[in-house]
């Protein structure tokens, strides 16, 4: 009898654990356009990934018992070459499983100038999950994205260009929203203008392309609405990578149009921190995005 009920016991454990880290193809039945990427996907310096032609979600549900409803897909960052899918992509989807959050792992198809793709796979990564809500335990209205310095770009693009579903599409995913309900942006590239953007992640992006329309097109802080989500931005003083320019506009543009959004600016941490520790005052950045988080009633007091 103990026998049988350890196995039992087993056998759930087992169970969640798949729940817990299930990848599932983004795009089951083929992407629309391609990249053109003719190298195989490789993983590098642990879990650095480059490459990247067919993209997944790697899906974190938390406990049934602490679950809160809420949802955050992730974009790792790596300058649109390389996507950072450890500390700034498991780690943190492990963090907010914890948390009673459902953390969801984009690896998006790097755009090799093709500017429409990684975009598509955002904007399809949020309908995906909105899609799968009730079976996946996340209310519809709380489903958020996440990204870091290119994957902020890319998190914030998608949550400025958005539709309310494409209603003439014979895809049922389709059909539903790509709006974003929040954004978290860390360290994150928002515009390409040439004082403060960051030229590497535009250049991979679009290539060597200097169409004016398609670089204000993704300039981000040019591109907010009044329906333009809030958001949550940490970043640190001492980014010599990206301009902390960056996020300081796009909070400008949010308040600008009366969207409720926190900034927070860390005198160090440099670039690329992540979910890593160093013992300093940036460290405490995923707590803070729980307090806001609370705050704006996306999720209760835990």
């Amino acid at each position: 009898m103990k026998q049988k009920i350890l196995l039992l016991v087993l056998a759930s454990i087992t169970f969640q654990l798949a729940i817990a880290q299930n990848v599932i193809k983004l795009w089951p039945n083929g992407a629309p356009g391609n990249n053109e990427c003719l190298q195989s996907e490789e993983i590098f310096n642990g879990k650095m990934v480059r490459f990247v032609s067919d993209p997944t979600l790697t899906v974190y549900l938390p406990e049934k018992e602490k679950n809160t409803g809420a949802a955050i897909v992730i974009c790792p960052g790596g300058g649109y070459a390389i996507e950072a899918m450890d500390h700034e992509g498991y780690a943190y989807a492990e963090y907010l499983q914890s948390k009673g959050i459902a953390g969801i792992v984009l690896k998006y198809r790097l755009p090799y100038g093709h500017y429409d793709i990684a975009l598509n796979d955002a904007q399809q990564a949020i309908r995906t999950v909105r899609f799968n809500a009730t079976d996946w335990g996340i209310d519809p209205d709380k489903i958020g994205i996440s990204g870091f310095s290119a994957g902020g770009h890319l998190a914030a693009t998608a949550s400025t260009h958005f539709d309310k579903g494409k209603v003439d599409s014979t895809n049922p995913v389709e059909k539903v929203s790509c709006r974003p309900d929040f954004s978290v942006l860390v360290y994150p590239v928002v515009t390409f203008n040439e004082l403060w953007g960051h030229m590497g992640s535009r250049e991979n992006l679009m290539g060597k392309n200097h169409d004016l329309k398609l670089i204000r097109y993704f300039s981000n802080e040019l591109q907010v609405t009044a329906e333009t989500p809030p958001a949550f931005l940490i970043l640190a003083d001492d980014d010599s990578a990206v301009s902390p320019r960056n996020s300081i506009e796009y909070y400008s543009a949010l308040n600008e149009k009366g969207i409720p959004s926190e900034l927070h600016i860390f005198r160090e941490g440099g670039h690329g921190f992540g979910m890593n520790k160093t013992g300093k005052p940036r460290d405490q950045w995923p707590l803070m995005l729980i307090d806001w988080m609370n705050a704006q009633k996306i999720i209760k007091k835990t």
